[in-house]
C-alpha cells in the first residue's frame, strides 16, 4: 500500500510478474482492506514522529489478524550520521516522546545499525535531498565526503 500515485505506478510495474502481489493506493489511517485480513504488516518510514500516528495504529489493530505481527521501521535520530542529519532537519521531533509513544501502545523496539552505500555521488545526493529539507540537505552534502552513510533505525514490532 502506498499513498503516492507515482510510487503506486512504479511498484505495480516492478511487481507485475508476481502473481501473489497486489499494490494498492491507500493511507495508514484508512487501509482499504477487510478487518483481520493480514498476517504480517511491514511499514517503512511511515511513522517517524510517533505521537499523531494513532489513527494509523488503530487501522493496524483493525486489519491485523489475532496472532499476526506488525513491524514498523523508522529513523533513530539518536544514533548515526544520518540520525544527526535527521535531528538537524526535524528539530521538533523529540526522540524520548517517540519512544514513549511506541512503548505505551504496546510495541517493542529493536535498534538496528545499517548503512547506505551508493554507486555514485549523484545517487547519494538524490536520496539525501528526498529525506531532508532543502537547506539541511545542501549543508550536509557540502560537508559529507564519499558514497557511504552510517544509518540507525528502530524496528518497532507488535504481535496482535
Amino acid at each position: 500500500m502506498e499513498p503516492h500515485p507515482d510510487l503506486v505506478a512504479l511498484a505495480r510495474r516492478r511487481t507485475r510478474r508476481l502473481a501473489h502481489v497486489t499494490v494498492t493506493t491507500g493511507m495508514a489511517e484508512a487501509v482499504p482492506l477487510p478487518d483481520a485480513s493480514l498476517d504480517v504488516v511491514h511499514a517503512r518510514w511511515a511513522y517517524f514522529f510517533g505521537p499523531g500516528s494513532e489513527p494509523g495504529l488503530a487501522e493496524l489493530d483493525r486489519v491485523v489478524r489475532r496472532g499476526g505481527t506488525a513491524l514498523v521501521v523508522d529513523n533513530d535520530p539518536t544514533r548515526s550520521t544520518f540520525g544527526g542529519w535527521f535531528r538537524r532537519g526535524y528539530p521538533d521531533v523529540d526522540p524520548a516522546a517517540v519512544e514513549r509513544f511506541w512503548s505505551t501502545h504496546g510495541w517493542t523496539r529493536e535498534p538496528v545499525d545499517m548503512g547506505w552505500r551508493f554507486t555514485s555521488r549523484a545517487d547519494l545526493e538524490a536520496v539525501v535531498r528526498i529525506e531532508l529539507p532543502t537547506a539541511v540537505a545542501e549543508d550536509v552534502l557540502a560537508s559529507h565526503e564519499g558514497l557511504e552513510v552510517d544509518y540507525a533505525v528502530n524496528v518497532w514490532w507488535k504481535r496482535f
